[in-house]
């Protein structure tokens, strides 16, 4: 929504808003005189309407209830409501666009694409999940010809966007609360696919190989065979990755990538895909491979903490979690890291987001968790939805002993009672990962701006 905002405030629309959450995403709005009201009252309706007349659009994301006072008495006055979708629909259909789907990684190849176009002075319009490092903001109006807009599947909104290159990096069961299945997953998919005059899509990933009904460009990381683009790894450390880059089976030249581990790599080889498809050059790609940023919370060294490295991620679904484990362990393991310390045991911080998720994926959770050194597990994060009986940590802590009995796992209330337990039970050279899509986002900077953090804390290993 922000991100929407911020690109229909740029091509000169009149936009305001209300968020009860006070962020830098509210702030940095505020500096283009978009105006944000600190709470939710009808009154802020009555005073837009007042203000611009029969001219006021209404947008709504799938998270406002009907409940919400603002949104009744904008039916109360008869306003013109649309879903975000249904604007960002409008936007699409007035460049050309290359739309980016997916269970994982929309948000980071997404970053990437705009990254290259960027660098090579296309000038795109970026309407993006994160924080691009080069905008310092998750969206850009440009002046060029294309745009990139990562699209949401999560609600089946996905079905509305018809865009010029639909790019999908894998498909995976999630949004459960949504989907009842995976057939029906696909369905919504297929539908947006179809909606494309492109699609590019991930070969290695065996449900798109199986279920995609769209005649495709595939590209993949595992074989140059059958696939249009791919990147085939020769050597991968802490510091990124060195490939081969094919094109119709062809080997075209050995490419350098700046981002460690497999996910960043394959979501590198997306966005090449996707410019490609576009018309950019490969000479163009090549050329900004090297200077290449993911966006904030994937994967993000925040900075150290009494000898230990801090790294803020994203991951909320058992593949992120497994994906961010791999490559803690590649820095832990590799000779070559961008840590400043040298990491010897990784420890997790994991926020469950959403209890329907955490319900239907218990299993797949605990098969990665159990790979880590040490867990603390923060509350579960609701994301507006009511709690399920038997859903809780203490039942995911039993999954997780059930495969590595040995590991020390530990239940916590807030964040306070999470750092006490940092302090009490993490040790120096420790690489800690803080994971999750909640408001544990909160505690990298906590700890980074802790009075005490320089303190020497004992260090030694202690178990529950």
């Amino acid at each position: 929504m922000s991100g929407l905002a911020w690109v229909l405030a740029k091509k000169g629309y009149s936009v305001s808003g209300s968020d009860t959450v006070e962020n830098a995403s509210i702030r940095k709005l505020r500096t283009i005189n978009i105006n944000i009201f600190k709470e939710q009252k009808t009154k802020h309706i009555t005073q837009i309407t007042n203000s611009h007349k029969n001219e006021v659009v209404i947008v709504i994301s799938s998270a406002i209830s009907e409940k919400n006072k603002e949104l009744q008495e904008a039916h109360k006055q008869k306003l013109r409501i649309f879903h975000r979708s249904e604007i960002l629909s409008y936007l699409i259909s007035n460049k050309k666009s290359i739309l980016i789907a997916g269970s994982h990684g929309k948000t980071t190849t997404s970053t990437l694409i705009s990254t290259i176009l960027a660098n090579n002075n296309y000038d795109p319009t970026s309407i993006i999940g994160g924080i691009v490092p080069l905008y310092k903001s998750n969206a850009y109006a440009g002046n060029g010809d294309l745009l990139i807009a990562e699209i949401d599947e999560s609600d089946g909104s996905i079905t509305r966007y018809a865009g010029d290159i639909a790019l999908l990096t894998n498909i995976e069961l999630d949004h459960t609360d949504y989907y009842k299945d995976l057939n029906s997953l696909m369905e919504s998919i297929n539908l947006f696919a179809n909606n494309s005059k492109v699609v590019v899509a991930n070969y290695d990933c065996p449900n798109l190989r199986k279920y995609l009904s769209r005649k495709s460009i595939w590209y993949s990381t595992k074989t140059f065979d059958e696939v249009k683009f791919a990147g085939i790894p020769i050597e991968m450390n802490g510091m990124g990755t060195t490939a081969n880059y094919f094109e119709k089976g062809k080997l075209i030249d050995q490419i350098k990538i700046s981002l460690s581990g497999l996910h960043n790599f394959q979501n590198t080889i997306s966005a090449i895909a996707a410019c490609r498809s576009s018309g950019i050059s490969f000479l163009e790609i090549k050329n900004s491979l090297s200077n290449l940023e993911s966006p904030q919370r994937r994967f993000e060294f925040k900075g150290t903490w009494n000898n230990r490295n801090l790294i803020d991620d994203y991951a909320h679904h058992p593949t992120e979690v497994r994906e961010s484990i791999s490559m803690a362990r590649l820095l832990i393991n590799s000779k070559q890291s961008f840590l400043p310390i040298k990491a010897e045991r990784l420890i997790i911080i994991f926020q469950p987001h959403r209890y329907s998720r955490l319900r239907d994926l218990m299993k797949d959770f605990a098969n990665n968790l159990s790979k880590a050194d040490l867990i603390i597990l923060a509350p579960i994060y609701s994301a507006g939805e009511t709690p399920i009986k038997g859903v809780n940590n203490e039942i995911l802590k039993s999954f997780i002993l059930e495969r590595n009995p040995s590991l020390c796992i530990i239940n916590c209330n807030n964040i306070n009672d999470i750092k006490n337990k940092i302090k009490e039970k993490t040790q120096a050279h420790d690489l800690i990962v803080i994971m999750g899509a909640g408001d544990i986002v909160q505690l990298s900077k906590e700890l980074i701006n802790d009075p005490n953090k320089n303190k020497q804390l004992e260090s030694k290993i202690h178990v529950n």
